[in-house]
């Protein structure tokens, strides 16, 4: 796992199918302002000094819970899981739209 390619919201940027299109270098190296628009999530953590939210002590916050949450974009807990386990070390890449929640 290219360590310059987590997403700051706990997605995998190394993977994602708009990198090549756009020539995105992922949300680190953007701090918040990608080809798509500005991201709130991605302009809190980099705000905050951190590489991902997973190192956040405010994890998950209001901010991060409204794009997990958001009825286009949100995910089945992947992105959470994810952060937990890149904060604890873990470089396991867990793919949006793969999780399955008991």
């Amino acid at each position: 796992m290219d360590k310059t390619q987590i997403g700051m919201c706990g997605a995998y940027c190394g993977t994602c199918e708009w990198k090549e299109k756009t020539g995105c270098q992922g949300c680190q190296h953007h701090k918040g302002v990608m080809f798509y628009g500005t991201c709130g999530v991605a302009l809190c953590c980099a705000g905050e000094g951190l590489p991902h939210c997973g190192l956040c002590p405010s994890l998950p916050c209001d901010v991060l819970q409204q794009a997990f949450d958001h009825p286009e974009h949100g995910d089945n807990g992947e992105r959470l899981a994810n952060l937990k386990a890149w904060a604890a070390g873990d470089d396991t890449i867990i793919e949006l739209g793969t999780f399955k929640s008991d």
